[in-house]
This record gives C-alpha cells, sequence and structure tokens, in this order.
C-alpha cells in the first residue's frame, strides 16, 4: 500500500494538470501581418502528399514532451514557412479546442515582422502555398456555419443493470459548429475556422 501512496505522490508533485483523456497536443500559430491597411491573416494549404492535403490551416504541429504551446507554435512556422522565430511578437494564447478524436489544439496568436515575411521561404513538402486574408474581411463577413452532431453509441455489453441504469439511458449528446469562409478561391473552415472566429470576437 506504501508503494501504491508513494508512486501517487510522485506522480502529482508538480503535476500540471491537462484535459483528461487527451492523448497528443498540437500548436499553432496564427500569424497577423501588420500592413498599411490593416492586419492580414496568414494561412497555409496542406501539401498534397500530407495528411488532409490541400486543405487551409495554420503552421503548427504536435506538442513534443515538455514544449510549451508558444514553443510548439514557433518551432513548427520555422520548420515550415523558414520565419524565424525572433521574427515573431507573441500577443498570447487564442482559446484551445478539445477534440472528439481525443486531443487538444492550442492556437497562439503572433505578429509577425515585415523583416520576417521577407525572409518566409514555405517548404515545399509541407506548404503547397501561402496566401493573406485581411483581418476586417472575417469581421465584415458572415461565415457559412454547419453543425454536426455528437451521438453516443454503446456496446451491447454495456452493464446496464450492474451500473442501475436503463437501456434507454438519456445519455447526453452533443454537436459542433463549424464555420467557414470563402475568400478569393480559398475555403477556411474546420477548426481553423473556428480558431479565427475566436480572435475576431470583439473586434
Amino acid at each position: 500500500m506504501t508503494g501504491e501512496l508513494d508512486a501517487l505522490r510522485r506522480r502529482y508533485s508538480g503535476h500540471i494538470p491537462g484535459l483528461l483523456g487527451a492523448e497528443r497536443s498540437y500548436a499553432v500559430l496564427a500569424p497577423l501581418l501588420p500592413l498599411p491597411d490593416g492586419p492580414r491573416l496568414l494561412f497555409e494549404v496542406r501539401a498534397a502528399g500530407l495528411r488532409q492535403g490541400g486543405e487551409v490551416c495554420f503552421p503548427g504541429g504536435q506538442m513534443e514532451p515538455g514544449e510549451t504551446p508558444e514553443d510548439c507554435a514557433l518551432r513548427e512556422t520555422e520548420e515550415e514557412l523558414s520565419l524565424p522565430r525572433g521574427e515573431v511578437e507573441l500577443l498570447g494564447p487564442s482559446d484551445f479546442i478539445c477534440s472528439q478524436r481525443g486531443f487538444l489544439l492550442r492556437p497562439v496568436v503572433g505578429v509577425v515582422s515585415p523583416a520576417g515575411f521577407a525572409q518566409m521561404q514555405p517548404s515545399p513538402a509541407e506548404v503547397a502555398e501561402v496566401f493573406t486574408v485581411p483581418l476586417a474581411f472575417f469581421s465584415r463577413t458572415e461565415p457559412v456555419t454547419a453543425r454536426y452532431e455528437l451521438t453516443p453509441s454503446l456496446p451491447e455489453d454495456f452493464p446496464y443493470e450492474a451500473a442501475g441504469i436503463p437501456r434507454d439511458y438519456a445519455w447526453s449528446h452533443g454537436a459542433v459548429e463549424v464555420p467557414s469562409w470563402q475568400y478569393e478561391g480559398h475555403v477556411i473552415w474546420g477548426m481553423t475556422g473556428r480558431i479565427v472566429r475566436d480572435i475576431i470576437q470583439g473586434l
């Protein structure tokens, strides 16, 4: 018993809590370019050979052990766009997304300097295209919003009787709203669209 308690003491000493059940964490940078006519958001189009190739996204990837969302977002941006981390002013974290697929997405908002933007060289292995959209476009343009349901489905051998609940138990359902915008032939949607919607709230 003492061994078990010691193991728990070690586990929880200095433990930083995360989201229960999250198997992985990712971080992305939402890069803003400060231009005379107003800030613009920078987006990537994923290279065709990648999973979800052709989709619009922000630079980012999976967090490494001990890495903060800010460190991960800057590292991935440097790897994908050759954009030096010293040329990015981090404004702070946006609200994170918990995916029903078992991971957290941690967005970080940052401002890219003109010098950093001039040095940018997208990696062809990861990035098919880079484009920018005025932040004001998102503020003044209502997105098309889709909603999909999250419906629980339990196996037949779930122990209803042992748990003391009926087989027609009212399990909680959920739903996810997915905004999408179209801009000059590109569709900004999904988690990227949700991050954009969060950024423009209150502008």
